[in-house]
Parts: C-alpha cells; structure tokens; sequence
C-alpha cells in the first residue's frame, strides 16, 4: 500500500510538472488514466493538414510534404510544411494585437496596431517560395543533427500584406542601418518568458525589397495560426527561418542581428569546403542567405507503374532562391543524358517556376527520373549530394522518382 501511494504521488507530481499546475482532485483519477492535456493532440486535425503528411517532430511540431503532395500550383494550407523553433502561441487577439519597430538605427521607436499597418499602408500580394533550411538533411552522411527532412519543407503560397519597407520608412531608419532583426510571441520550449525560441532577420537589402512582406493572410484568408496568425514576416527566396511568425517586433539594427538561432552553427555553413564529419569553428561559419537552386518532380508519385508503350507526363515545380530558374532537365539514365524540357516563368519574382514533359521509355523494366533546375547564372543542381555541412543545410541534390513500365 505505501509503495502504491508512492508510486502515485510520484505520478500526479509528473503530471503536475508537465501541466505546469496542480493536477486538482487527481487521486481519483482512474489507474493507467493520462489527463486529456496530455495526451497527443492529432497534427493533422489540428493543423487541418492532410493525414499523408509527415511528423516529424511534437515538440515543437515539425511537419512536411511528400513530393506528390506539392502538385499544386499554390500550395494550399493542408499541405503546406510546418516549421515551429518553439510552442505556437495561444489565445491570440488580433483586435489588439501590435507591432513594435524599435532598434539603435530606428530614428524612433513606433508601435503599430494590424488595423493600423491595414489602413495606413498599400497591400500587395505574392507568390513566395518558402523552404527550410534543413530540407533535405535527412541525406547528409555523416548525418546532421535536426529534424530529419526529405524533400517536403517547401511551399509557395500567395501571401498579401504590406511591404516591410514602406513601414520600416514610415518609422524611419538612420544611416547606419545594417540589419533587420524579429520578436515573436511564440514560447520558448521551456516556457521560461524571458528566453525567445528564435529571432533571426535579414540585412537592410532584403528587408527594402519590394517582396519581402508583413503578411496578414494566406492564399487570400487569414494566415492559419500554426503558421503566423495574425501578422508573419514573409522574405522569399532566403531559408524560411528568416520569415518570422507571430511578429510583433522588428528591430532595426547597427549591426548583424545577434538574436537565438542567429549565432554559431544556426542556419550557417562553413565558409569555405570542408571534409564529412570536419568540426568547424563559429567564426568560419557563414549565415546563408539565398537558397540554391532545386527542383521537385510533384507527379507521378515515386513508385508508379505504366503501361510499355506508353508516354508518362511528368510535372513539378523548380526554384533557385534570389535568381530564375533559366534551364529545366530530365534523365532517365541515371544522369548520363539529360533531356531539356520547357520550364515557365515565375509568376511573380521569388515564385517557383512549373515545369512539364512527356517522357518516352525504351523498354520495359525499371527506371528512375531525375530532375535537374539550373539558374539564371549558370549554376545546375548537383546530381549527388552537395558539400556537407556540420548542421545539413542547403541539400539541393537533384530529385529522383521510380518508376516501373510492365
């Protein structure tokens, strides 16, 4: 008997802590019961993503694409990957919600409320292609600490809210402005209020692009909470960590934001190569700004089989960060010979192209489709992985389905 009173004071005490209350009246909870605050919430549900998705992470929620999932134009809401540094902010009030602009090289620390930024300045909307840092990590060998991305931690939605710039302008910026840093609501994994999970930012050349946006919606609705709700910095083309949710401070900075996930190896690559596995000092570490090139063949999914004889229309989407995409391949050689194959043009700057192709097969057996993206400067996908990296950044590999013809 003492040892089960102990055993459940033990218990109660555990969930007290991981409730971050007293659990009231929890002696008489049934034996072998886990209170409904603990038990795991379904992502899918929740986030209203579709069920195919991939979790990765609970703590913070982690969630990503597979490629087929992706076939749309725009991506939609249920299908677009979750990236979270801490615990999504709860009982948001955008009625009195307020973002602050403040810093050494911000000529006055001014406070906006959203009706403000709405009414004040011009909305604009953009297609805007957001990726992860760290998609494709799951390649890397050594492997990379990290959420375990494959190809999903990519998207391009419309967006519409106002340009960063013309508010940053409204507050007024000094001379010697360099840099751009957020502050967000969202809690840091150990609740503890006076730590940020994340708060990065960009230098004053991107922050002053037409495109980089204090976004308020989302494919025309407002922005889903999981993925910024009420107002998100949206910064195209650069890795997605730089596109802050949840914004409610922008500080103008005299020089290269300093904030969480700012420093040492966070979202940095060596400088220059270095050997797998290499331990690289902070300093020799560089921030990446622009994504590379890439591409993702979205249909048919990896696997499928068709009749011999038979054409298969492939399609997919490429990108290559702050450039164009000029160039669009396929092999089905196993990269031996590429075959060209017509590529669109953005929709907007910073939007990811389409691209389409009948492909013809020999014989029957079994093949895989590569696809290769080369940029407006020259610069084609590798057909292997690219140089490693201490935290697997920046994998922009060219993308490979299998396919079978009987």
């Amino acid at each position: 008997m003492k040892r089960r009173n102990f055993v459940q004071r033990t218990l109660l005490g555990t969930f007290a802590t991981a409730l971050g209350t007293e659990l009231v009246f929890g002696t008489h909870m049934p034996e072998g019961y886990t209170p409904i605050g603990l038990q795991e919430p379904d992502p899918f549900t929740l986030f209203k993503k579709d069920s195919r998705m991939t979790v990765l992470n609970k703590k913070p929620w982690n969630i990503e694409a597979k490629a087929h999932l992706l076939d749309d134009r725009v991506t939609p809401n249920n299908c677009m990957f979750l990236r979270n540094n801490g615990l999504i902010p709860e009982n948001i009030d955008a009625d009195t919600w307020t973002l602050t602009i403040d810093g050494e090289a911000a000529k006055q620390q001014k406070t906006y409320s959203l009706s403000d930024l709405k009414a004040k300045f011009q909305h604009y909307t953009y297609q805007l292609t957001l990726e992860c840092g760290g998609n494709g990590r799951s390649e890397f060998d050594p492997p990379a600490k990290g959420n375990q991305w494959t190809v999903g931690a990519v998207s391009c939605a419309n967006w519409t809210g106002v340009r960063l710039r013309d508010v940053l302008a409204d507050a007024g910026i000094k001379d010697d402005a360099v840099y751009v840093g957020y502050h967000a609501t969202d809690q840091h994994l150990s609740r503890d209020p006076e730590k940020e999970p994340i708060s990065r930012g960009a230098p004053m050349k991107k922050a002053l692009q037409d495109e980089t946006l204090l976004a308020f919606k989302m494919n025309d609705a407002p922005i889903p909470l999981a993925h910024g709700f009420p107002l998100r910095l949206v910064a195209g083309g650069w890795p997605a960590s730089v596109s802050g949710k949840w914004i409610n401070r922008i500080s103008i900075r005299n020089i290269v934001h300093d904030g969480p996930k700012m420093t040492g190896t966070a979202y940095r690559v060596p400088c220059e190569p270095v050997a797998p596995g290499t331990k690289v000092k902070d300093e020799d570490m560089c921030i990446i700004e622009s994504m590379p090139v890439k591409s993702l063949i979205t249909y048919p999914q990896s696997g499928a089989t068709i009749k011999e004889g038979k054409k298969l229309t492939i399609r997919g989407h490429a990108w290559a960060g702050e450039l164009a995409v000029a160039k669009m391949e396929y092999s089905i050689d196993f990269g031996a010979t590429w075959i060209r194959c017509p590529v669109e043009k953005p929709f907007n700057r910073l939007a990811w192209q389409h691209f389409k192709a009948s492909v013809a097969f020999p014989k029957n057996g079994y093949y895989e489709i590569w696809a290769r993206a080369t940029d407006s400067q020259g610069t084609a996908q590798p057909m292997v992985l690219p140089g490693w990296n201490p935290k697997g950044y920046l994998n922009n590999a060219c993308h490979r389905i299998a396919v079978k013809i009987v």
